[in-house]
């Protein structure tokens, strides 16, 4: 019985697909690998430069610049700054939440890096999912707002 090659494709197995080839399989390892490479190679370079000196090349936040407000994430970068070079109570007087960032980005980019690797995704517990679907974007908002108000004790959230 012939096939003909139209009919070929439709039954092509899993094993004969791009993601399953050889070049599939090297570059879904190889992407975290490559990621965590540049993560770090920005950490090196967010920790070399100060990023609150004069004729900084780091770019300044857009939503300040046009609104005068401070967005919850003005500061992030000078925080990991001062985080990166061994200030963390400096940190903290940029962005509360330098700390929060800093776990965040390395458990993801750690949890992709298993699951490229064939192990199994890192599972939360539900309340954990709750907070990050649903305090933790209330708690910015939060954060947002009492950073920009003009009196003691919130000034003290401005960076």
């Amino acid at each position: 019985m012939q096939v003909s090659a139209a009919s070929s494709d439709l039954g092509a197995s899993p094993s004969s697909s791009p993601a399953a080839s050889g070049t599939g399989a090297v570059w879904q390892r190889a992407a975290p690998l490559i990621t965590g490479v540049g993560l770090g190679a920005a950490a090196v370079y967010t920790a070399v430069n100060d990023p609150s000196a004069k004729g900084t090349h780091f770019p300044g936040c857009a939503f300040h610049a046009l609104t005068g407000l401070w967005c919850p994430g003005c500061g992030l970068t000078r925080g990991m700054h001062q985080l990166l070079t061994g200030h963390p109570f400096a940190a903290l007087g940029y962005n509360l939440f330098v700390p929060l960032a800093l776990i965040g980005i390395v458990f993801a980019w750690w949890n992709w890096t298993r699951t490229a690797w064939g192990h199994r995704t890192l599972v939360y517990p539900s309340w954990v999912r709750q907070g990050i679907s649903t305090v933790l974007p209330a708690l910015l908002i939060v954060y947002g707002v009492l950073r920009n108000i003009p009196a003691a004790p919130f000034r003290s959230l401005a960076p």
